[in-house]
């Protein structure tokens, strides 16, 4: 009696470039551990920012729930308030949009993982209606140089714990963080870790795409797509508030991009 084996599946290309980059990287793991914690000394040790839910008023016939669950950026940390930040931002941006009032609230922490995300966020989360949920998370998860299948699978438990939760509502992943552009890393730790952030966003894509109503926003960051925004690039240090998180200029240029992202996506439908 013979037993037939199943034929192993192919390794995916970004599968094979987190292969081949761990291999190269490897070497220089003490290298990165040494430059980083003189990195965490040097930054600035920013505050998250005050006021984490808001409300636009339109005076429109209408009032969307918007939830936000991430890391730092979705926390605000490089601006005093969340207004000034990507949630109340794009907030600003969506009730424009669509002529409607937008109630949001912001859950979020530095320093979290998609698993914290999923482990502490998400328990927290008040509302009990959402008519749409944005996700910011990533660089976390490669500063802490998580595993990609362990990255897919946490997101897989937050995106999908959260459809269950709120039944029908879209959710969008917005970017991953530039990190290969951070004015305050070392060029061993924009490599090391901006490659494995694009790898998380590799990943995170295929995920999206298997899940109906689930969005990422796969385009990368950079400073020179926003030349048209501002009439010339603007210098790098002015995108950053700390050399690693975004500043108040940042947080507004990202958000009017997302908000491109949503539109063109389709992601808001007004009945």
């Amino acid at each position: 009696m013979h037993t037939s084996l199943k034929k192993p599946k192919p390794l995916s290309l970004h599968r094979i470039r987190y292969i081949l980059g761990a291999i190269v990287s490897f070497p220089l793991l003490p290298i990165i551990i040494k430059q980083g914690k003189k990195i965490r000394s040097e930054v600035p040790q920013l505050p998250e920012a005050t006021n984490p839910t808001g409300y636009v008023n339109l005076h429109a016939n209408k009032t969307l729930q918007v939830i936000f669950i991430g890391e730092s950026t979705f926390a605000g940390v490089g601006v005093a308030t969340h207004k000034e930040g990507f949630t109340g931002v794009l907030a600003q941006h969506i009730a424009d949009q669509y002529h409607v009032n937008v109630k949001w609230s912001a859950y979020a922490k530095s320093g979290y993982t998609a698993r914290k995300m999923h482990k502490k966020l998400l328990p927290i989360i008040q509302e009990t209606y959402a008519d749409l949920i944005i996700i910011g998370a990533g660089g976390n998860d490669a500063f802490k140089l998580n595993h990609p299948i362990a990255w897919k699978r946490d997101m897989s438990d937050l995106i999908y714990d959260l459809r269950d939760k709120y039944m029908g509502t879209p959710i969008a992943c917005t970017n991953m963080p530039p990190i290969k552009i951070f004015p305050a890393f070392t060029t061993t730790i924009k490599f090391v870790i901006g490659n494995l952030v694009e790898i998380l966003g590799d990943e995170l894509q295929s995920l999206t795409n298997s899940i109906s109503q689930v969005y990422y926003n796969e385009e990368r960051i950079n400073a020179e797509t926003w030349k048209d925004h501002l009439g010339a690039a603007p210098e790098i240090n002015d995108l950053f508030s700390d050399g690693v998180h975004p500043s108040k200029l940042t947080y507004q240029l990202w958000a009017e991009d997302f908000m491109e992202f949503i539109k063109r996506k389709q992601i808001i439908t007004i009945t």
